[in-house]
């Protein structure tokens, strides 16, 4: 497995002192790829709001405080930047539903087995596969996550990365996880006029059995996210039991 440099550059993303540094230089908020509002259909419907759910390189965004203004009860953040841990600490003190820990997600033995039942990681997956010993990072991180879910529970990454890049990182049998995909276009994106597309940002991409999007699949915007929802399935779990059908835009 290597490196996946189809968007990186010369930084580390992998790396603490990198982020401490950007977080000392902007310290306003920002929300990698995605707002909640574009992510809400697919985190309502696959996340209750009584979940734990764990945060994985949360930064300075503003993702979790809305997932608490739309009734998410309790998310714990993580950060390899003390800085921004620090930041946050301080802006959401009075917010007892977000809590806040300096962390390495390669190293989250802090919490004890199946302590979570959702995990989200918007762009931290990334940020090590653009760092030193990319694969090593990629199958630490992950094997953490799994290790931290509940049966049934959720991963959902939101990444750049396609199936050619990601699936062979999400689809090691060790982790058991059954997996849907959704893309959805860059904020901003618009369909050329007069073009008009039969499939809805809300329904689920097809897979083939290799793990890849069809041949014939068209990829309106070259620039789109991909949202892996991966569910841990266990013994008593069955395989078609994680909804596949398409969401509404409104899912409550």
């Amino acid at each position: 497995m290597y490196r996946d440099v189809s968007s990186c550059n010369t930084y580390n993303y992998g790396d603490a002192l990198y982020w401490d540094a950007r977080y000392v230089q902007e310290a306003c908020s920002f929300d990698w790829y995605q707002r909640y509002s574009s992510l809400r259909p697919f985190v309502r419907r696959y996340i209750p709001t009584s979940s734990r759910v764990l945060m994985v390189g949360c930064g300075n965004a503003l993702m979790s405080e809305d997932m608490v203004k739309d009734g998410y009860e309790d998310i714990m953040n993580v950060d390899i930047s003390s800085v921004a841990i620090e930041m946050m600490k301080g802006k959401y003190e009075y917010i007892p539903q977000l809590k806040y820990m300096q962390m390495d997600v390669r190293d989250m033995s802090f919490f004890p087995d199946e302590s979570f039942d959702s995990v989200i990681d918007k762009g931290t997956l990334d940020s090590l596969m653009c760092g030193n010993d990319a694969p090593i990072s990629a199958a630490q991180m992950l094997g953490e996550v799994s290790r931290l879910l509940k049966p049934r529970g959720i991963y959902m990454l939101i990444t750049y990365g396609d199936p050619t890049v990601r699936m062979l990182h999400l689809s090691r049998p060790v982790y058991n996880w059954k997996i849907i995909l959704y893309i959805i276009p860059r904020p901003g994106f618009e369909r050329p006029a007069g073009s008009s597309s039969p499939r809805s940002f809300l329904e689920p991409v097809p897979i083939t059995e290799k793990g890849l999007i069809p041949a014939d699949f068209v990829l309106e915007d070259p620039d789109s996210h991909f949202i892996y929802v991966c569910k841990k399935m266990d013994e008593t779990t069955e395989l078609h039991s994680i909804p596949d059908h398409p969401l509404m835009a409104n899912v409550l």
